[in-house]
């Protein structure tokens, strides 16, 4: 398996520090995460069955068509490339990486190309692959441009996925909308504005054709009853949606300008910030030595990446730590 973000137990065992004791900033998930309501004693006994309500919250609140709830994006990943018969596919770079590599698992011939490339590759494709905003980057494109490369790609069969796992802070890039027409998908996530990763739980829009035929490959009660419960709340309370927005747009902000502070040009998210950082083994070495567990990044976009502390004593700690930091590169 790739390695991810948020495995904390390995970096217990490797420092010798309970997992308690860390400020885990290795994700790009909300760390204020939506309270889960009282479920019904039939979520855990029931088969789960999928619910219609719950596709009808999700395309309300993604602004789709049509949703198909899934046991979190990866499971469309992984499945999405056994639905085509061998291909050419273009994934952007860098980018989340399990798209790259199931892509390359099942026959398609699969190349990575860097963001200000993909305009030219567009002919010379079949199906491309875009995280729009990017992880861990944050480099985004407009969506003007991917409904003009999905149109060109529906037009010889082809595929546009975008992946728009951190989307929900910046809802008007999205292309949800437009995932009616034959060839555009469109991933989505309650792991990370919800702050709910550990119910696996995201949604796929598109043509109805290509939801049938991936529910029929997923096969039946694909979601958990818990997970469809949880997240049918969390979907229909906008109040809460709109001050997690709020709160996790200033939260971006300030982790933003709190690295500038220490010299660091990042990029990112609402959720996250990325650099490239010029020691990033040493900078992410330094910060476990201070129980603060950071992404670093070795091979494509090669750095560093932040998530957001949950408290003000989270705070606290990574500006001791970027303080302390700053003094040992002096």
């Amino acid at each position: 398996m790739l390695e991810h973000g948020g495995n904390l137990r390995d970096a217990a065992r490797r420092f010798g520090r309970a997992a308690e004791d860390w400020l885990d900033l290795s994700t790009g998930i909300n760390p204020r995460w939506y309270p889960p309501p009282p479920l019904a004693g039939n979520a855990w006994h029931r088969l789960p069955e999928a619910d219609p309500a719950l596709a009808r919250a999700a395309a309300a609140f993604y602004g789709a068509p049509l949703m198909l709830p899934v046991a979190g994006t990866q499971a469309a990943i992984q499945a999405l490339p056994r639905l085509r018969p061998p291909s050419r596919v273009v994934v952007a770079a860098p980018s989340y990486a399990e798209h790259a590599h199931h892509w390359a698992l099942h026959g398609h011939n699969m190349r990575q190309i860097a963001y200000a490339d993909l305009d030219a590759a567009v002919g010379d494709c079949d199906v491309m692959v875009v995280c729009n905003p990017n992880n861990p980057t944050g480099a985004s494109v407009p969506a003007e441009r991917l409904l003009h490369w999905a149109g060109q790609l529906a037009a010889r069969g082809g595929w546009l996925v975008v992946d728009e796992a951190f989307g929900d802070t910046a809802p008007l890039g999205s292309v949800a909308a437009h995932s009616g027409r034959p060839g555009l998908v469109v991933l989505r996530s309650v792991g990370k504005f919800f702050g709910l990763a550990g119910v696996r739980l995201g949604f796929v829009a598109a043509h109805a054709d290509l939801l049938g035929a991936l529910a029929d490959l997923l096969g039946p009660w694909a979601v958990s009853g818990p997970a469809q419960q949880i997240a049918h709340a969390a979907l229909l309370d906008r109040a809460w949606q709109d001050a997690t927005r709020e709160r996790l747009l200033a939260d971006g902000a300030r982790l933003s300008q709190l690295l500038k502070q220490h010299g660091i040009e990042a990029s990112g998210s609402a959720l996250f910030q990325w650099w490239p950082e010029a020691k990033p083994d040493a900078f992410w070495l330094h910060m476990a030595e201070r129980g603060i567990w950071v992404r670093l990044f070795q091979h494509a976009a090669r750095g560093i990446r932040l998530g957001l502390p949950p408290d003000e004593d989270g705070w606290r700690r990574l500006t001791l730590a970027l303080n302390e930091w700053s003094k040992d590169k002096q």
